[in-house]
């Protein structure tokens, strides 16, 4: 068998420089080379999994089909890759942690005391070599997540420095990514922070073996020249990374860099066969030229921060592109949304969507959008609870329960259309206890859900832990809305919709999960086809 390979992307100078995108435009490259490629994030926050953060601190939680709660950057793999991840593809600080003071607790150290080195470093060198020794990679690609000096980073830097060395030459190598700022009062780039954090790196033993350098303006040959050498990189090793229009676009940045060329060479492999990229240019043609505009107002809690939201808004290019189309999002407050403003607030949008969260805050104002859409005629769908404020809203303003609610807003509630499911009533802990993962749902013939999705069953990712309750589930459907897919193990309605509506459908999974550059989803894909059309008329 032949032996694995290692690339390690670190990130000085400042975080949110992208290292995600680089590594996924890298292993989009390699793969397209013919190459098994996967990439890990490891996180060093102490976490167990980002499942209990704040969607403001660390942005949206990212759920794989085996039902882990990783992070957003695994997203990006999934779209660029079209592969899917899995619980070893994202490790904290947390779990190594966990897994160790676990492994005491059972006297596995043999009365030996557990220290940073070297039993913390060999749990993290295992974690980062488990994919690898799978049999199904040729090339895996770890991210490690926030800078070099940042004190939590320390053990994952140490053990990147003893794997290189225990894997030997040409196994493994490490990218290092920095800033290049742009000084407009002296109008130049400076390399000085590069310096300073290829130093610092150095310091830890690791001596960088590729330099990405993100940029606003091109770097010119002399500071390519001049940060190879005091970087101690081969001049071919300095790849520019300049701002782009989109994450999309970094992939054929990359290539022009010669990045995977570079990576190839220094892993001693050969270049195989160019990047096959057409796919992806045609999509990126389509995204660049659209022939429509709409615009689509996303309504939520935590629309502040985009990165809450991260796959929606890519589910949305990605569906944008298949209509040839451009998507605008337009963020709207759930919170600070009523009936008295609803129309105001909703002038100029061609479609609907109704966001995903938890908890009691900004729930008005969903059902107040989801009524807005249903009485105009708007093109609407519901994620997660955007599907429970659907069902709620229509309990309330067509069957006259005024109090309808969820459990989770209103524990006494006399009409509790959405419930706590019975396995969640005993559960005190948070973390990894939700419905999590890939569930099937069957779907009923002759709906909109099986129009969209051409298929009698499918499998969806859910994150949630209240439900559609199954007592009132005849009575709605008897009013008119209908339920047209249904877990075939629980019995738990999935999708609701609407008949005599140009487009009106709720879901109780995430389908912006699986939305990917090659298979855009289906139900985002017609959403916006409906849009188009509605808008049109």
């Amino acid at each position: 068998m032949n032996q694995t390979k290692y690339i390690f992307v670190t990130g000085g100078v400042t975080s949110s420089l992208g290292k995600g995108i680089i590594a996924a435009s890298l292993a989009k490259l390699l793969q397209a080379r013919g190459y098994r490629t996967t990439i890990q994030k490891f996180d060093p926050y102490i976490n167990v999994d980002p499942g209990t953060l704040n969607p403001y601190e660390h942005g949206e939680c990212y759920v794989t089909d085996d039902g882990a709660e990783t992070d957003l950057d695994l997203g990006h793999y999934e779209r660029y890759l079209n592969v899917p991840t899995s619980q070893a593809n994202n490790v904290t600080t947390g779990r190594i942690y966990l897994s160790v003071i676990e492994k005491e607790r059972r006297g596995e150290f043999l009365g030996k005391t557990v220290q940073v080195v070297p039993h913390i470093t060999n749990e993290i060198k295992d974690r980062m070599q488990l994919l690898g020794k799978s049999g199904d990679f040729d090339i895996v690609i770890t991210e490690i997540g926030g800078t070099v000096g940042d004190i939590e980073s320390l053990p994952y830097i140490e053990s990147v420095r003893q794997l290189v060395w225990d894997l030997g030459e040409h196994n493994a190598i490490v990218i290092h990514l920095t800033l290049v700022p742009y000084l407009a009062a002296a109008g130049e780039l400076k390399t000085k922070p590069t310096q300073h954090s290829v130093k610092t790196l150095m310091e830890s033993g690791i001596k960088a073996d590729i330099l990405v350098c993100r940029t606003e303006h091109e770097i010119s040959d002399d500071i390519r020249n001049k940060l190879a050498l005091f970087c101690n990189v081969k001049r071919e090793a300095v790849i520019q990374s300049i701002d782009a229009s989109t994450i999309y676009e970094v992939p054929n940045l990359m290539l022009q860099e010669g990045l995977d060329v570079v990576a190839l060479k220094k892993l001693d492999l050969p270049k195989k066969a160019a990047p096959d990229l057409k796919h992806w240019n045609t999509f990126l043609r389509r995204l660049k030229h659209p022939k429509h505009t709409v615009n689509i107002g996303l309504i939520g809690k935590y629309v502040e921060l985009q990165d809450s939201y991260k796959s929606i808004l890519e589910a949305f290019i990605h569906a944008g592109a298949a209509n040839e189309t451009k998507v605008n999002v337009v963020s709207i407050h759930s919170e600070f949304l009523d009936a008295s403003d609803v129309a105001e607030k909703f002038a100029g949008l061609d479609g609907i969507l109704v966001a995903p969260g938890f908890g009691g805050r900004g729930i008005e104002g969903k059902i107040e959008a989801v009524r807005y859409a249903r009485e105009n005629n708007i093109p609407f769908l519901g994620i997660c609870l955007g599907m429970q404020m659907a069902v709620i809203e229509y309990a309330r303003n067509i069957l006259g329960m005024a109090d309808a609610n969820s459990t989770e807003m209103n524990p006494d509630t006399t009409h509790p259309v959405v419930n706590l499911m019975e396995e969640q009533k005993t559960i005190t802990d948070k973390g990894g206890t939700m419905r999590l993962g890939a569930w099937k749902c069957d779907i009923k013939p002759n709906t909109l859900a099986s129009k969209i999705y051409e298929k009698a069953t499918i499998s969806e990712r859910h994150r949630h832990r209240y439900e559609y309750n199954s007592s009132y589930v005849a009575i709605l459907e008897k009013a008119g809305l209908k339920a047209s897919g249904v877990n075939p193990e629980t019995g738990l309605v999935e999708i609701v919709e609407l008949e005599n509506h140009p487009f009106f459908i709720g879901v109780q999974y995430h389908p912006e999960y699986k939305s990917t550059v090659e298979n855009p989803h289906p139900l985002f894909v017609n959403f916006v086809a409906a849009v188009v059309k509605t808008k049109k008329k």
